[in-house]
């Protein structure tokens, strides 16, 4: 017998139906992961289950004694409370009698548990709350907070995002419940927390019902997908790898019968508007036929539009976008940067991951120059056009509706030269006329952030700096969000959480560890994963034995013209990129193209040279930094 049954259930807030007619069946240790696009209904479906609403029409069923508890996507701004309050609010559903159990508790702490009447009223409690005994739900509440290694004396206030997410999944678990539903529960976690959730829900007995973006999460827990399209459920009862396949074919078979019945619906109506008399038996029937199409025609609903933005390309950058040596960077009592070289090159696609509060969007604002480090320095490149997402969307105005944040007052924005509607620009991002006028907090957490990503699209850049772009994305949008920064002609600096788009956006990776160190690996999230399994552990590095002492290593010294060159090349380089940003600008202006063709063939054959040139002393300028740095074996 199914945990649950959803059956012929029908909800909608004006307008079409969120849910049309859906039925749904879940059974016991299945792991059922919702798929669909923002705002398609999932958090609406779990929040029937969990019978915070009710269905317009239809019925949601549970088997007798089952209990569900449910984590929300966001953290409510209300709680407040010790860590073991918290938990223990999971049990809030048993009504009044927790709050007596929870002071009958208390009152046999201060006495130590030798007052018999109070023994007796918390077995009575427990007994009525089912769980035996009342000493059990002690139990059950330490066990818990012990098996998810929370503090359970802390304020939860002052808990990381991370350890906050954790405290609510333990307070939805305390019940003990038949499905644990969970709404987006990478949400905000860092890299360390979403590798522990992903364990912890592999090892765990009861049945999931899940909504995520994360891809990688989808592939390791799901055993079925359920997709929500259109206001109906699609139950692919599956994997995640073979959804993928087979609705990509659906898809296609989809388009194809959309066609011929399109072709169909044009042919008869080419035949009405013949004038082929209708009274005849035959022609009665083809009409009958023609109106039955056209209903069906208006019936049906098309695929929800996707998101088609486009990046506006910046004037090219200089070969060189970001030095920084030997930086530092603290806090009263916190090293954040901890001696922190790099160089970022044009093009590069550079990730940055670590755990909530490491600094990495310190790091951020110390490479584009908003911070100044208090050791060490930050050289910039020439040509520098920047667009900054920043994780907390506070470039948004709030008050604001959706059309003002992304027009500043105008009507038009223009979109790679051609001046464009701001309503037109904003469908593109799925935002009808209607939600345009919108005032931003009234925004879902996804069409926030589809709106900054809207609003930063409007300026051209070469170097794209994203802060945790991907919270709340639908997997559609962030496939396309993927390809759009993969044809990306500029430079990528990329903070994010999820494994997938790391694994397939990034080139390099710079990565948090302890006391501020940063370290640079190349590729992404898994390759990091396989260089640091290849390093030997703490453990053994301890067990090893410890090599001869060697001689004493001394520079390589260079010679007084390779000195000399290497004093001079830092100012040759900037000469040649100041050239260079002059060309492009005068041959940025369509008037330059009127003028002879020989002058233009010149100024190509010029900035190629000048591009050729600079990189080589780019390249000869690292050769001879690095032969500096080199030491050789001298003697004490």
């Amino acid at each position: 017998m199914a945990l649950l049954s959803v059956k012929d259930v029908c909800v909608g807030f004006g307008g079409s139906l969120l849910l049309d007619h859906i039925e749904l069946h879940v059974e016991r240790h299945e792991r059922v992961c919702l798929l669909g696009r923002n705002g398609s209904g999932k958090t609406t479906l779990m929040k029937l289950i969990n019978g915070e609403i009710s269905p317009d029409s239809g019925a949601v069923a549970r088997g007798q004694g089952i209990v569900t508890a449910r984590l929300d996507q966001e953290i409510p701004a209300a709680i407040t409370g010790q860590v073991i309050d918290i938990v223990y609010s999971g049990l809030a559903a048993k009504g009044n009698l927790l709050t007596d159990y929870h002071h009958v508790s208390a009152r046999l702490a201060e006495n130590q548990g030798k007052d018999s009447r109070l023994l007796a009223r918390l077995d009575r409690l427990g007994q009525l709350l089912d769980a035996g005994n009342g000493w059990e739900i002690h139990r059950q509440v330490d066990h818990i907070i012990a098996r998810m290694s929370l503090p359970a004396d802390a304020e939860f206030q002052s808990l990381s995002t991370g350890m906050k997410r954790r405290t609510l999944l333990a307070r939805a678990l305390v019940s003990g419940p038949d499905i644990l539903m969970l709404d987006e529960p990478t949400n905000h976690l860092d890299i360390e927390a979403i590798s522990w959730l992903e364990g912890f829900l592999s090892d765990y007995s009861g049945t999931i019902l899940m909504v995520t973006h994360d891809r990688q999460l989808v592939e390791k827990l799901a055993s079925r997908i359920i997709e929500i399209d259109r206001g109906q459920l699609l139950d692919w009862s599956c994997d995640y790898a073979t959804f993928l396949q087979r609705k990509e074919e659906n898809m296609a078979h989809e388009e194809i019968q959309k066609q011929l019945f399109d072709k169909k619906l044009s042919e008869e109506e080419a035949w009405l508007r013949q004038g082929i008399k209708a009274r005849r038996t035959r022609s009665q029937s083809r009409l009958k036929t023609l109106l039955k199409m056209r209903a069906q025609r208006r019936q049906r609903q098309e695929r929800p539009g996707s998101v088609t933005m486009t990046l506006q390309p910046g004037q090219r950058s200089g070969n060189l976008v970001i030095e920084a040596k030997n930086i530092h960077y603290r806090y009263p009592g916190k090293q954040v940067i901890n001696d922190f070289s790099t160089t970022i090159m044009r093009g590069d696609r550079v990730g940055i991951i670590g755990a909530n509060g490491c600094g990495k969007t310190t790091l951020l604002r110390l490479l584009l120059g908003e911070l100044t480090p208090q050791q060490g320095h930050v050289r910039l490149g020439t040509n520098m056009e920047t667009v900054y997402f920043d994780q907390r969307r506070e470039q948004l105005n709030p008050e604001k509706t959706v059309f003002d944040n992304v027009a500043d007052g105008n009507d038009r924005v223009l979109i790679n030269g051609i001046s464009q509607h701001v309503i037109g620009y904003l469908q593109k991002f799925l935002f009808t006329a209607e939600r345009s006028r919108t005032r931003v907090k009234s925004l879902s957490g996804g069409e926030r952030c589809r709106l900054l990503l809207a609003r930063l699209f409007t300026r051209p850049a070469n170097l794209l700096v994203l802060d945790e772009p991907t919270n709340d994305l639908d997997i559609e949008t962030l496939e396309f969000l993927e390809e759009l920064l993969l044809d990306f002609q500029g430079t990528l600096l990329l903070v994010s959480h999820d494994r997938a788009f790391l694994n397939n956006v990034v080139t390099s990776t710079l990565v948090f560890g302890q006391k501020g160190q940063v370290e640079e690996t190349i590729g992404g999230y898994d390759d990091w994963l396989r260089q640091k399994a290849t390093l030997p552990s703490p453990a053994n590095e301890k067990t090893r034995k410890k090599p001869a002492a060697k001689a004493r290593p001394a520079s390589i010294k260079l010679t007084f013209n390779e000195e000399r060159e290497l004093e001079a090349l830092p100012g040759k380089i900037k000469d040649l990129e100041e050239e260079i940003k002059q060309l492009y600008q005068k041959m940025a202006d369509p008037a330059f193209y009127r003028g002879s063709e020989r002058e233009v063939r010149t100024a190509n054959s010029r900035l190629q040279s000048l591009e050729n040139e600079s990189a080589a002393a780019y390249v000869r300028w690292e050769f001879l930094e690095e032969r500096k740095g080199q030491t050789v074996t001298g003697k004490k």
